[in-house]
């Protein structure tokens, strides 16, 4: 959709306001909306002025003005305001007219210029699938007088004992993998979900009940090239939320919400394209994988130490991270094996359809920032020939957690907090400069919010604390 189409679709659709939309740093969308007569072609050459000072991880105050520069491409009727509405996704520019350096967005767009700079490959296309957690209710207070959290579900399996009626039909632990109604409660939530999605341009693939209890839900949408895959999964959140919100409900896609069950991931589907010709296919050869997709993950699992601060970059992060569970945290790859950092999916995959799956990510990545880093890592894979083989990462076709002590030993894992990914970024990002994509001030920048995150946790008194100590 081009300029001429947006302003003709205003008009069919009598659109009385658009919405201009940014992405901050950590991932959160902001919005400007203009009453649409003020909306015409100069507006997609001068933008829309903002505040850059008021937004989390822009410019300070001494030098706030920014400019959004709308993407027609981007536009779609919002199917929540009670006005017909119109949605953009905007790319941030100085008031020189120069591309902003820590606009995730933009940084989206350099990672596919440097794809097709270096030769490699013409397309990147990304496909996550990322799950989320319905609940009736959340409430949740860090004072000074007290810390807790508090989260209920129709579905939850704690709610077998109390009062009331129509207690049964309720999901177990991990046993949410994907049972029929009246155990599902949320079927027609999640339909309306893909309904929207669809109506607002996205194709969806399908949609379940996940493992764990109270309420995990998963929907797949269509894998898309790099950066219209992140302005996708902005969008699927939107709709997840607002949905959920429309039935009373609150959705989170927090990694770990509850205790005791299966956290949320968001497991990335990722293939390299020669114009029409996949790179990552070769019949014949282990999982049919040709050597360009093992240099890819040899790339993605040897600097997956410091890309996991991008990919999976809040404190929470690594309460799903943690060995023994189905969380992939094992640095390997194999066919088939969801306890490997780095799967190769088998089942209906045709030559076209061959790709790989990094599958330790959760959405609290913000993925234009998340799918950039992914790529660039697997880019270095390819050019330097990491072969994943020779490096310790696999194949390993077995349980891991089935493995000896002794074979697990030769295994690495992930960091272990998000303080030691980001040891591990500030140790190792040249594959990130390349190509100019992410700049040494931006991960700068990215490093001090998250050090910030992991102050005010590690400062605030834990209710568990309380349980441990409070009688020594």
């Amino acid at each position: 959709m081009d300029v001429k189409a947006v302003l003709q679709l205003i008009k069919e659709k009598n659109i009385k306001y658009v919405d201009f939309r940014i992405v901050d740093v950590p991932g959160r969308q902001h919005h400007v909306t203009v009453p649409a007569p003020e909306v015409d072609e100069g507006t997609f050459e001068v933008g829309v002025a903002f505040d850059g000072s008021s937004i989390t991880g822009f410019r300070g105050i001494e030098e706030s003005d920014m400019v959004m520069m709308p993407d027609p491409a981007s536009a779609f009727v919002d199917p929540f305001t009670a006005v017909p509405t119109l949605n953009i996704l905007c790319d941030i520019y100085d008031p020189e007219g120069n591309s902003y350096e820590r606009d995730p967005r933009s940084i989206a767009k350099k990672a596919e210029a440097y794809l097709q700079e270096t030769g490699i490959a013409t397309r990147a296309f990304f496909g996550p699938e990322s799950e989320f957690f319905i609940f009736d209710s959340v409430r949740y207070d860090s004072s000074q007088k007290g810390s807790f959290y508090f989260i209920n579900s129709e579905e939850a399996v704690w709610n077998t004992g109390e009062e009331g009626s129509n207690l049964g039909y309720k999901i177990r632990n991990k046993a949410g993998y994907f049972p029929v109604a009246p155990t599902d409660t949320q079927m027609d939530i999640r339909n309306e979900m893909c309904d929207l999605l669809q109506a607002c341009g996205l194709r969806v693939e399908r949609h379940h009940h996940e493992v764990a209890t109270a309420g995990q839900g998963e929907i797949n949408f269509r894998f898309d090239t790099l950066t219209k895959t992140a302005d996708h999964l902005l969008l699927f959140k939107y709709v997840v939320r607002n949905v959920a919100k429309k039935y009373g409900k609150t959705a989170t896609f927090m990694p770990k919400p509850i205790v005791g069950d299966n956290g949320n991931g968001m497991h990335v589907h990722q293939s390299l394209f020669n114009g029409d010709t996949p790179l990552f296919y070769e019949k014949g050869k282990y999982a049919n994988l040709s050597d360009t997709a093992l240099y890819y993950i040899g790339g993605i699992l040897k600097h997956a130490p410091a890309l996991i601060a991008l990919t999976n970059p809040s404190t929470n992060s690594f309460k799903r991270l943690v060995p023994g569970f189905e969380a992939p945290v094992n640095l390997v790859f194999s066919k088939g094996n969801r306890s490997a950092a780095v799967r190769v999916p088998l089942a209906a995959v045709t030559p076209k359809a061959s790709r790989i799956e990094f599958r330790t990510p959760d959405s609290t990545a913000n993925p234009y920032l998340a799918f950039a880093a992914m790529l660039l890592a697997g880019l270095d894979g390819i050019k330097n020939k990491i072969d994943p083989r020779e490096n310790g990462f696999g194949p390993i076709d077995k349980n891991i957690y089935e493995l000896s002590d002794t074979e697990k030993q030769e295994i690495r894992s992930v960091p272990g907090s998000l303080d030691e990914a980001l040891d591990a970024l500030e140790a190792n990002h040249e594959f990130l400069l390349q190509g100019g994509v992410f700049t040494k001030d931006f991960i700068k920048t990215w490093i001090d919010l998250k050090r910030s995150d992991i102050k005010a946790v590690v400062q605030t008194t834990h209710p568990k604390e309380y349980e441990l100590y409070y009688d020594l």
